[in-house]
């Protein structure tokens, strides 16, 4: 992990949303593999490459959509010949209302359900393209403009965005999220393994190799072009994420989340996951929580 694996936001905690809008993706020119709390769609315009995503691997194409849940490690590797365009909307959820609408239905259930069946893609038809290439079009427009009221416009076509995206989930059973389709059997099992076992000491390319009947060097040779890392930096990068979830969700003291993510020596866990958040551990669960704490009392 040569690069910080950190992606800046705009500070703007009245609108906890960015947009990156139809940029350019060259391999030279993309985040290395990344882990932000923001959950994430991100739309292809045109172009080919490869996106990892949570242990998964997708074919990009053109009216691809990928579904991105917060704290899910993720990488784009564009095509070198046939560059991506795309545009990526990162958002704080608690932008999103839970409104009392009479049923269960919720904008953040197109999230729940990706997370839920590790599917993250959705192939948008091309009758709806224009719609949703619109509305991305309108919140970049309304960012840019900063006119009287942008912040609710770029709420209101954010819900409108989300309720599109989970009507054509829900009402079409072809339009489903799509789950893995490329990479060989072997790598996607490699994935599951070190997916499940990511708190334990992370297991060498011989013991990899030997349970794939695959060479230690073909294995770490297609593990990086698949995913855009090797294995350690794959493991840590789970373990990152697992702990972010343990601090915020439990009020286990540090140096134990440290111990159960895997990490015997406290320095060199503070180290990775200040390299990966851009803080240490102690002040992001500050952070966060008082973060949360704020919004739930602006809502009151």
């Amino acid at each position: 992990m040569q690069k910080p694996l950190i992606k800046n936001f705009i500070n703007d905690h009245l609108l906890p949303l960015d947009i990156v809008f139809k940029d350019i993706k060259t391999p030279n020119r993309e985040l290395p593999e990344h882990l932000h709390d923001r959950f994430e769609l991100v739309y292809i315009y045109s172009g080919n490459g490869t996106f990892f995503l949570n242990q998964m691997l997708y074919e990009m194409n053109e009216g691809d959509l990928f579904i991105i849940p917060g704290n899910t490690v993720h990488q784009a590797l564009p095509d070198s010949e046939f560059p991506i365009t795309a545009t990526a909307v990162y958002f704080d959820p608690q932008l999103i209302g839970h409104y009392a609408a009479g049923d269960s239905f919720t904008n953040m259930q197109v999230f729940e359900r990706a997370r839920k069946y590790k599917s993250y893609k959705l192939v948008v038809p091309a009758a709806m393209r224009p719609q949703l290439e619109e509305k991305l079009k309108q919140i970049h427009e309304e960012l840019e403009r900063h006119e009287a009221g942008f912040r609710y416009a770029v709420q209101l076509l954010l819900n409108s965005l989300l309720i599109s995206i989970n009507r054509l989930i829900l009402k079409e059973s072809h339009h489903q999220l799509v789950a893995s389709d490329i990479g060989p059997p072997w790598l996607l099992n490699i994935l599951q393994h070190l997916d499940q076992f990511h708190t334990e000491p992370i297991a060498g390319l011989s013991y990899l190799a030997k349970h794939t009947s695959v060479s230690a060097a073909h294995l770490s040779r297609v593990f990086k072009q698949l995913t855009g890392m090797n294995i350690t930096d794959y493991v840590n990068a789970k373990r990152i994420s697992t702990a972010k979830e343990l601090l915020l969700t439990t009020d286990l003291g540090i140096d134990t989340i440290a111990h159960n993510c895997g990490y015997e020596s406290l320095p060199y866990f503070h180290k990775l996951f200040k390299k990966f958040t851009g803080v240490t551990p102690g002040v992001y669960r500050r952070k966060v929580m008082n973060e949360i704490s704020s919004q739930l009392e602006n809502k009151t």
